[in-house]
């Protein structure tokens, strides 16, 4: 069964089989933490990664999971600050494994492990809170590639 969510201001980047969505304010860097993403993908520093969509994207609950997809009429485009809307290859859909938010008034540098956590409609998934002027990059690709110690 599909429950159908709102289109939210977000981006999304599936890597591997799982995508990431970035949330963020305007301005907070959640097209250049796609394209990062998307770099870092070619680079081999993560798994093979793939826009879903940049700037709006829709999210719909199925299977016990949480999807995204990108906004119909911004399919296949993403902003790079200094050359403007460009094309990119893209994917319709990906179940979400991770939620990234930037500029996150709970960030911090050992933040609490409920910080951690997203959970919406029954579904929980792992939460990045990201503070104002840090490297999200960073902490993304460590949690793609790392586990918890403890």
């Amino acid at each position: 069964m599909t429950t159908a969510g709102p289109t939210v201001h977000a981006s999304a980047v599936k890597v591997g089989d799982r995508a990431v969505l970035i949330r963020g304010p305007s301005g907070s860097g959640k097209s250049r933490l796609a394209f990062d993403l998307i770099l870092a993908g070619r680079a081999g520093q993560i798994p093979p990664a793939v826009l879903v969509g940049d700037d709006r994207v829709h999210l719909a609950t199925r299977g016990g999971e949480m999807w995204v997809s990108p906004a119909p009429q911004l399919a296949g485009l993403i902003e790079i600050r200094g050359l403007g809307i460009r094309a990119c290859d893209h994917v319709s859909d990906a179940p979400i494994g991770l939620i990234v938010d930037l500029m996150a008034e709970d960030a911090a540098r050992l933040p609490p492990r409920h910080a951690l956590r997203w959970q919406q409609n029954g579904i929980e998934l792992p939460r990045i809170p990201v503070g104002r002027g840090y490297e999200p990059l960073l902490l993304v690709v460590a949690a793609l590639t790392t586990t918890e110690s403890s």
